[in-house]
């Protein structure tokens, strides 16, 4: 499922937009390409990502476009930042299934209520910590190269 969201001014969360809106912000023709690379993109990341035993149930892309009018794909993409990993063997359909990203977090943020304005509140290094396993854990899967120091160009997170 293609969603188009607009930038919303600094501080707040992207809208979301139908899909003639976008073509009425940024023209037909650009409207199909950036839907185009969008699926595109998201096909290959989901095809990885099931070949490592993750799912990539979500992400975002943010794209612009240089001085001659050429579209590029800006920002992160497919990371724990802007995608929700789940791990295929826990996956139940009907039941929120643990995560490889920021939903640690989020539901953390849920369970003191609250409001969403800034500041955010301090996060505890329990929180932290487990949040950063869950990002090591998806590189370790994804890239399928250990994260233990090593030759192998990745380091473990430091301790806390």
């Amino acid at each position: 499922i293609f969603t188009p969201s607009s930038k919303a001014p600094a501080g707040q969360h992207d809208e979301n937009i139908t899909y003639q809106d976008m073509e009425n912000l940024i023209g037909v023709e650009l409207s199909a390409k950036v839907k185009d690379a969008t699926i595109d993109l998201f096909r290959f990341g989901v095809g990885h990502g099931l070949q490592r035993g993750i799912i990539i149930a979500d992400t975002k892309f943010e794209f612009g476009l240089d001085e001659n009018g050429k579209l590029y794909v800006m920002d992160e993409m497919l990371t724990p930042d802007s995608s929700r990993f789940w791990p295929v063997e826990k996956y139940n359909p009907g039941f929120s299934p643990p995560s490889y990203d920021k939903q640690f977090i989020r539901d953390y943020l849920e369970s003191i209520h609250w409001d969403k304005k800034p500041p955010a509140p301090h996060l505890p290094d329990a929180v932290i910590e487990k949040t950063q396993k869950n990002y090591w854990l998806a590189l370790r899967k994804l890239t399928q190269r250990p994260t233990e120091g090593g030759t192998d160009g990745f380091h473990s997170p430091p301790a806390r």
